[in-house]
């Protein structure tokens, strides 16, 4: 198995990217999408959120409502902080478990993570991390064009996210995706074979047959 990391600032087409290395083979473990699971009734971080900020957080359904949970948990760094403390764990178990269901085999299991830091590539032992790279400029023209954000919005989260250096000083592969579909094809094509190329730590060497 090969761990690989996938991050990208807001805008960059890290979702797009994610989809096509799945088409591609690749086994996906979505940080954003194990977010939303743990919280989910009987997941592990669910009675604990409603034991630390009460029911006022649930919906008509049982469901937490997360914009309820925010408006309770961002009132101060101590709630912050318990948040924190109970979900964080909570998605990087799943995650691991979500990775740890390929170990053996040759699969390439590609990590989602919209705000990939130094200690993911530890945590999870990843073998290597991919970068989605698009000049602001192009992430602002994108977003306020296609996803309708204000010139305003896009600016304040992209002040909140990693500069363009910083990703990319921690990338061990770059895919460009200023150009159109069939040039970011190419790109994540490019990277496929390189990680197709890589050996995979926990794959245990095929022994040669007796002689004779």
């Amino acid at each position: 198995m090969l761990t690989v990391g996938l991050t990208g600032n807001i805008g960059a087409g890290k979702s797009t990217v994610a989809e096509l290395l799945v088409a591609r083979g690749a086994h996906l473990v979505d940080a954003d999408k194990v977010a939303r699971e743990v919280v989910e009734p009987g997941a592990p971080a669910y009675q604990p959120l409603i034991d630390r900020f009460g029911t006022g957080i649930l919906d008509a359904d049982g469901r937490i409502d997360r914009p309820k949970l925010a408006e309770v948990a961002f009132q101060g760094p101590e709630s912050v902080a318990d948040l924190n403390a109970i979900v964080h764990p909570a998605i990087g178990i799943t995650m691991i478990e979500g990775k740890d269901a390929h170990a053996g085999t040759d699969g390439i299991v590609v990590m989602d993570i919209p705000l990939l830091k130094e200690f993911h590539k530890e945590f999870l032992a990843l073998d290597a991390v991919i970068v989605v790279d698009v000049s602001p400029e192009v992430r602002l023209e994108r977003l306020t064009t296609h996803r309708g954000m204000t010139e305003e919005d896009v600016r304040a989260r992209m002040a909140a996210q990693p500069t363009r250096a910083e990703r990319l000083e921690g990338a061990d592969f770059v895919i460009d995706n200023s150009g159109d579909a069939d040039h970011l094809a190419r790109e994540v094509d490019r990277v496929w074979t390189a990680l197709l190329a890589m050996p995979h730590p926990d794959l245990a060497p095929v022994e040669a047959p007796p002689a004779g």
